[in-house]
C-alpha cells in the first residue's frame, strides 16, 4: 500500500501554528495505482502567504496502512495534491 501523509512544515498563521498539526492526515492507495518514482519521496507546495504543504509518499504493508488510516483526520481538502502527483509527478493546481 501507498500512504500519502500531509503535513504543514511552514505555517503562515499569526501564531505560527496549524490547528491540526497534532492530527494525522493520510490517504491510502493501492501501490499499483501510484508510479514507483513517487515512492519514498516528499513533495512540497507553497503559497504566497507563507504556508507550505508537504505530501510524503510512503510504501508499507496493507495492515500498517489500515492502522494509520483509522487514525487519520482526513486530508483537509488537499486530495488534489495526490491527484496531480499521480498524474504529473508534481503538486500543482488542477485546471479544467
Amino acid at each position: 500500500m501507498i500512504v500519502f501523509r500531509l503535513t504543514m512544515p511552514n505555517v503562515g498563521s499569526w501564531n505560527g501554528r496549524w490547528t491540526q498539526e497534532n492530527d494525522l492526515h493520510i490517504r491510502t492507495m493501492d501501490e499499483r495505482k501510484v508510479p514507483k518514482d513517487l515512492w519514498e519521496k516528499r513533495f512540497y507546495h507553497s503559497w504566497d502567504d507563507g504556508w507550505t504543504a508537504c505530501v510524503s509518499v510512503e510504501r508499507m504493508s496493507a495492515s500498517d496502512a489500515r492502522k494509520l488510516e483509522r487514525q487519520s483526520k482526513g486530508f483537509c481538502g488537499y486530495e488534489w495534491m495526490i491527484r496531480t502527483l499521480i498524474k504529473d509527478g508534481e503538486i500543482h493546481y488542477e485546471t479544467d
